[in-house]
């Protein structure tokens, strides 16, 4: 499981032009999960990401959890995260896991976050997404599984 995890200042998930999903200040993830993954890699990177120190104390250090903030979760799924660039012109998905098993995954990531307090808001699972964020810092890290 490879999760791009960006601190933000807001973001917003439209589907169609509607609204699927927005947040104010947390973390904006950008969820791929590819066909070795499992429920134990949902827990342990859903673990990881909530217990991240990333988020700034009194003295201006990076030092809190989203939990101890209070932030919110945007998360979208996001095959194209195991996309193979290394040969010819094309990115190869191979390793991006089948839509129905991916998205059972990526589900039992999102209660995860969300058995441990936290609001999560989501994209729509194999949509085209417009995804719009303020990346805060700039803070980008990438979490994974493997």
């Amino acid at each position: 499981m490879r999760v791009v995890l960006q601190k933000a200042k807001r973001g917003e998930v439209r589907v169609e032009g509607a609204t699927v999903g927005k947040i104010d200040k947390g973390l904006m993830l950008l969820v791929g999960v590819t066909h070795e993954d499992s429920l134990e890699d949902a827990a342990y990177v859903a673990e990881k990401v909530i217990n991240l120190r990333i988020f700034d104390d009194e003295n201006g250090k990076m030092n809190l959890s989203l939990l101890d903030v209070g932030g919110q979760v945007l998360s979208v799924s996001q095959f194209t995260l195991y996309g193979d660039c290394r040969k010819g012109r094309r990115p190869n998905f191979m390793a991006a896991a089948k839509p129905d098993y991916a998205e059972k995954v990526y589900n039992a990531f999102n209660q995860e976050l969300r058995n441990k307090g936290l609001e999560v808001e989501t994209g729509q699972f194999g949509a085209m997404m417009e995804v719009d964020f303020v990346n805060d810092g700039p803070v980008t890290l990438i979490v994974e599984s493997k």
